[in-house]
């Protein structure tokens, strides 16, 4: 497999992981304050948490990939 086809699998690996924390973080208001985050009456407010804390683990997830692997390692490889 070329570097550059593990660098991109890295990226997808970091975004993934990232989004994944930051949707368990979202979901995690509904034991923090039930009244506003919950799956009943304000579930669009608990999607809207979920969806934001997804979005933002997964571009932090892919900075911290981005500052330990800038760019695909140089050179072919077998």
């Amino acid at each position: 497999m070329p570097k550059w086809e593990i660098w991109l699998r890295g990226i997808a690996a970091a975004a993934i992981s990232g989004a994944a924390n930051g949707a368990v973080n979202g979901f995690c208001a509904m034991g923090i304050a039930p009244d506003r985050f919950n799956l009943q009456a304000q579930f669009h407010n608990t999607l809207l948490l979920v969806g934001i804390s997804a979005a933002f683990g997964a571009l932090l997830g892919l900075a911290l990939y981005l500052k330990q692997s800038p760019l695909p390692p140089n050179g072919v490889s077998q």
